[in-house]
């Protein structure tokens, strides 16, 4: 597939890297040549020039692009190069914005007709998932299909999981609950097999139905708590849009060390508490009843200052607690550490642009971009190799496993027997650099 990126910020720039692994033909465009140097060790070509100059467009052989991405930091531009890329030839569009009413139906059909196909607001994904985590706060990632028929979640296990200590093969017992797709020891995601072993720290991912939802958590030593009030570390487009779609759901206090900034929070957001001061003042947060509260939220520029922020606010006994890591680099590290959930604005775009190359013609597939790793969903088509043998016959690579599927609006987990059928909803786990094995599967 040709995949044209226009933009290599941090959000272009993890993509194209990403998709380069995929073995998919690459071109990179921006009109700053410093920033596509950082590109030169990637399997991936680089234009430099401005994404909105047909002459740039057409020397990055815009007209034969499967898919054309535009993450400039700018919306219009977006938008715009966008439509120059469609009347070109373009197959599939993307443009990145920041503006939540761009994203109603009733809008849908001015940006089709423009030429732009696809939408992604990061900053919008980004308060989906947070709320995600507040609604189940035992799990680090949550993952549902067909309605919530077939879950993957994504649990940091302890001592008190009775999974702790145990070789995947000594858990027969709940292979018919359960299917550990992945584990993740501290820097490392592995597809595990029976004789590995869960060790405490480890975050693993497992898949279940949603009968046994409520079981899996008891297995993994977890207890659910009620998020009532949220605290929130800084007023950023993430806070403002969580706010926003949160409603009357939850008392929000943002903590802001702009003042001016504070200003405007209060004018957009009149029923939540603002604050001017800085969050990392741990007297501030005693001040401001920080022990009242059930779920801490850091989402300023710094990840590194989000961190120490989540760290300070478990030491007062905050059960939730959820930092934006914006540094790739630093995920591993911080999921090691006591901070709760991780949230990257560039994993969640990644996840959006995976859910297109993976299947374009089924609106509903969806894909979770991880660190090291990505969980897909795909229907399986008349055909294909997926289908043409029970699981265990299918010779699938070491880098990949089935988690389960949904037949008929029933979650179902795969076992060796299994026998993928036409039509069936089905949960791939794999690592980074297998997306493009997974397509040969299915289509």
């Amino acid at each position: 597939m040709k995949i044209v990126i226009a933009g290599a910020g941090e959000v272009g720039s993890h993509l194209a890297k990403l998709l380069s692994k995929e073995n998919q033909d690459i071109i990179v465009i921006d009109s700053d040549e410093r920033k596509l140097m950082n590109l030169d060790n990637y399997n991936l070509l680089t234009h430099t020039g401005s994404p909105t100059s047909f002459a740039t467009l057409r020397d990055a052989q815009v007209g034969r692009a499967d898919l054309y991405i535009a993450v400039t930091p700018f919306e219009t531009r977006n938008v715009t190069s966008c439509a120059m890329a469609k009347s070109l030839g373009a197959k599939k569009t993307v443009a990145r914005i920041d503006n939540y009413e761009f994203l109603r139906d009733e809008n849908r059909p001015f940006f089709e007709t423009h030429g732009v196909d696809f939408l992604i607001y990061p900053e919008y994904l980004a308060a989906e998932e947070i709320i995600t985590g507040l609604e189940r706060t035992w799990v680090r990632n949550w993952f549902e299909l067909c309605e919530g028929q077939l879950i993957v979640v994504g649990v940091k296990l302890r001592e008190s999981s009775a999974l702790v200590g145990k070789k995947l093969k000594e858990l027969y017992s709940l292979s018919s609950k359960l299917h550990i797709s992945a584990i993740k020891h501290k820097y490392e995601t592995v597809i595990p097999g029976g004789n590995d072993e869960i060790c405490s720290g480890d975050i693993a991912y497992i898949a279940t139905t949603a009968q046994y939802v409520d079981e899996l958590r008891t297995i993994c030593g977890k207890a659910e708590n009620t998020v009532k009030r949220v605290m929130i570390m800084g007023g950023s487009r993430i806070a403002i849009q969580l706010a926003r779609l949160v409603g009357d759901r939850y008392k929000i206090k943002i903590i802001e060390s702009d003042l001016e900034k504070c200003h405007k929070l209060a004018e957009k957001l009149p029923d939540c508490n603002i604050v001017h001061g800085d969050a990392r003042d741990i007297d501030l947060l005693h001040d401001e009843g920080i022990e009242d509260h059930n779920a801490f939220i850091a989402l300023t520029d710094s990840s590194e200052t989000n961190i120490l922020a989540c760290l300070t606010a478990k030491e007062y006994g905050m059960k939730k607690t959820i930092a934006e890591v914006e540094n790739i680099q630093f995920i591993a590290e911080a999921e090691s550490l006591n901070i709760g959930k991780v949230i990257n604005k560039k994993l969640l775009a990644s996840s959006h642009i995976f859910q297109i190359l993976l299947d374009s013609d089924q609106s509903n597939a969806k894909c979770l971009a991880l660190a090291d790793a990505e969980v897909a969903e795909l229907v399986a088509k008349e055909g294909s190799r997926i289908t043409r043998a029970d699981v265990k016959d299918l010779s699938l690579s070491h880098d990949m496993t089935i988690a389960g599927l949904v037949r008929d609006g029933v979650g179902h987990l795969v076992q060796g027997n299994t026998r993928i059928k036409a039509g069936d909803h089905v949960v791939v786990f794999c690592l980074s650099g297998a997306i493009h094995k997974i397509e040969k599967l299915f289509n």
